[in-house]
C-alpha cells in the first residue's frame, strides 16, 4: 500500500515506541496537569508540529547528515540538552518556591502567574526539535517499511507519518485527560504539587544528560 510494506509490524513496533516516555510526553502531562485540557493540547500541538518537521527533515535526508558529520550533531546535541537543562532548573526552582510557601495563605497566586507567563506550543516545539536522536530514529525505523523500488516513496513517508501521528494524537490526548484529573489533586495539596514538579525537573535533567551523551 504506496510503497510500505509490512505495515502489521510497523505499527506494532510504533505502539511501543510511542508509549515509552520521554521528555514531550512528561512536558504535555505536566502543562495538563498544571493548566488544564486547552493548554495540554496547546503542548501536544507543539509536539505533532515539531515531530512533522523531524520526520520531514528525515525524509529529506538530514538524519543522514547529521550521522555523517560529527561537529554538527555535537552542536544540535548540547543545544538540545542545554535546553532541557534550563527546563528542568526552572521546574526545580518553582518546586523550592512551593515547599517554602506550602504554609502561606495566598501561595498558590505565584505558581498561576509564573504559568501564564509559560508558552506550552513553543516550548514542546522546541523540545521536540532539539532531539538529533529522533531524527535518526525516525529514519532509521521509517526506511524498514519503505519499499525501495516505489516510484514516489515520499508518499510511504507521509503514510507512515500520519499513522506515527495519530499514535502520538491517541496517546497524548489520554495523558492530558488523565493529567487535568491530577490537578485538581495538586491544588488541594502543595506538597503533592511541588513533590510532582520536583520529580519532573529530576526527570528533565535525565534526559538532558542521556541526550548530552548520546552518539551518532
Amino acid at each position: 500500500m504506496f510503497g510500505v510494506v509490512d505495515l502489521p509490524t510497523y505499527l506494532a513496533g510504533l505502539a511501543l515506541i510511542v508509549l515509552l516516555p520521554g521528555p514531550n510526553s512528561l512536558y504535555v502531562l505536566s502543562v495538563a496537569a498544571r493548566r488544564g485540557v486547552r493548554a495540554g493540547y496547546r503542548a501536544a500541538a507543539g509536539v505533532w508540529c515539531g515531530d512533522t518537521v523531524l520526520m520531514t527533515l528525515s525524509a529529506a535526508g538530514v538524519a543522514s547528515l547529521l550521522q555523517a558529520n560529527a561537529l554538527l550533531f555535537g552542536i544540535v546535541k548540547y543545544a538540545g540538552a542545554g535546553y532541557l537543562t534550563w527546563l528542568a532548573i526552572g521546574m526545580l526552582r518553582a518546586a523550592w518556591g512551593m515547599w517554602r510557601t506550602r504554609g502561606e495563605k495566598g501561595a498558590q497566586d505565584a505558581p498561576a502567574a509564573q504559568a501564564s507567563a509559560e508558552r506550552p506550543f513553543r516550548r514542546a516545539f522546541v523540545i521536540s526539535l532539539f532531539n538529533p536522536k529522533a531524527i535518526l530514529f525516525f529514519v532509521a525505523f521509517f526506511v524498514q517499511f519503505v519499499d525501495p523500488g516505489y516510484a514516489y516513496p515520499a508518499l510511504s513517508f507521509v503514510v507512515l507519518g500520519a499513522f506515527a501521528q495519530l499514535a502520538s494524537f491517541l496517546y497524548l490526548s489520554a495523558l492530558i485527560l488523565s493529567g487535568t484529573r491530577l490537578a485538581a489533586a495538586f491544588r488541594r495539596r502543595r506538597r503533592l504539587s511541588a513533590g510532582a514538579t520536583s520529580a519532573a525537573g529530576a526527570l528533565f535533567l535525565g534526559f538532558a544528560v542521556k541526550l548530552s551523551l548520546a552518539s551518532a
